[in-house]
């Protein structure tokens, strides 16, 4: 079902509810417990931080640092977990959160779970039935399926079979559970048998409190920057991204820039040195004010072309960051993408997993000024009339609100 028809319907509800609602409970501000060993750092978890705040709600977070990095995160999912020492400091870590919860966290109406947390969300279940409180996860991506694609499966069956029950039984215990895809939540539910009911349509978005800062900054260079940033793995497609820079070596008005770092950073490397490709740079990671910058002087921004099932149904953050500040971006087409996202209106679509239409497509662009700027025009309205912090972050409360009510009601 069409993203705005739900979200119409879900908010006529609300509106009859709310009615309720305020004479039971007043006009009090929503209190969220924010609850696990998230990513605190983790562009997910800020934009939802965001969200929330803008929203008017009142944020108390109760979190513990558990991984150390990313790496760490894939050697425990490779079967690393089953260490005495990292085993150890699991627990030290859940009794700290378990103490600093009963130690700093007073009166709240919601909890949730930020990603990845899917082993948080048993003690956080626990935790709200002992204060009748709604549970809300945050699940972001399956991390089923990041090991899946990421080959894991090879490395440890054990590990990627305890994986997997975990992530199906903690699914079944939270009030609601967030997704940022209509396709994801399909996908989800069906491979978990699920009703759809249970989940909510949650959008990444963007943080547009930094990024719409420069967002009609005008490059000075003469040539064109065609960006990507990111993470070097199979879902971004890099390696496409890198086939498609080799078919455009003899335009010399063409320049790439990729920034970021992971698993295909190596064989990057590899075929930048053996194509010679004198069109590209490779950038390490860069803090947000420096990246904000780059996006600004971009003429195209790369999106996502991998094959994988996660590049089908997600939509990468860099779209709606280079939407927000008004760039015309190119990615794989997929289900997710189309789902608020029209072809040479909002966005430029491209066969995944196919360098030649990449390369294709710069081209048309970079010869197209009036497309390119129809694109990044309407990018930038689509992004702020759908795609804000603050939109959503009054989607959030509504999805609160929903659940206080139905806590409510059963109490009475």
């Amino acid at each position: 079902m069409n993203n705005d028809i739900i979200f119409l319907v879900q908010s006529r509800v609300l509106k009859i509810a709310k009615k309720d609602l305020g004479r039971k409970l007043g006009d009090k501000t929503i209190k969220v417990c924010i609850f696990g060993t998230y990513r605190s750092n983790y562009t997910r978890h800020q934009v939802l931080m965001a969200r929330m705040k803008q929203a008017g709600m009142e944020v108390l977070e109760c979190h513990e640092d558990l991984w150390m990095n990313d790496e760490e995160r894939v050697q425990a999912a490779s079967g690393g977990w089953l260490r005495i020492g990292f085993l150890w400091r699991v627990l030290q870590t859940y009794l700290r959160l378990i103490k600093k919860y009963f130690s700093q966290v007073s009166e709240y109406d919601v909890m949730v779970i930020g990603y990845p947390g899917t082993f948080d969300v048993f003690i956080g279940r626990l935790l709200t039935w002992f204060r009748r409180k709604p549970l809300v996860w945050d699940i972001y991506l399956s991390i089923y399926l990041i090991s899946l694609e990421r080959g894991l499966k090879q490395k440890s069956r054990f590990t990627f079979a305890c994986l997997h029950w975990a992530e199906k039984t903690s699914s079944r215990l939270p009030d609601r559970l967030l997704l940022e895809t209509n396709a994801y939540i399909g996908w989800y539910s069906n491979h978990y048998r699920l009703p759809e009911e249970r989940f909510r349509w949650a959008p990444l978005g963007a943080d547009d409190s930094f990024v719409r800062q420069t967002a009609h900054l005008v490059s000075q260079q003469n040539d064109h920057l065609v960006l990507f940033y990111g993470t070097f793995h199979p879902n971004s497609g890099i390696l496409h991204i890198v086939e498609a820079a080799r078919l455009l070596h003899n335009h010399p008005n063409i320049r790439f820039e990729l920034i970021g770092k992971g698993p295909d950073l190596p064989e990057v490397h590899l075929l930048v040195g053996e194509y010679r490709l004198k069109n590209v740079l490779l950038v390490d990671w860069m803090e947000k004010t420096n990246l904000v910058e780059k996006i600004s002087r971009a003429d195209l921004c790369l999106g996502s072309f991998g094959t994988t099932k996660q590049s089908f149904i997600s939509v990468h953050n860099k779209i709606y960051e280079s939407m927000a500040m008004g760039k015309a971006v190119i990615t794989g087409d997929s289900p997710a993408v189309r789902e608020a996202m029209q072809h040479e209106v909002h966005i430029y679509l491209v066969e995944r997993g196919n360098p030649q239409a990449i390369a294709d497509a710069i081209l048309k662009l970079i010869d197209d000024v009036s497309l390119r700027e129809k694109l990044a025009a309407n990018g930038f309205d689509l992004f702020t009339s759908r795609f804000t912090n603050q939109i959503l972050g009054a989607q959030l409360n509504e999805y609160f609100t929903e659940l206080m009510i139905g806590r409510n009601r059963a109490e009475s």
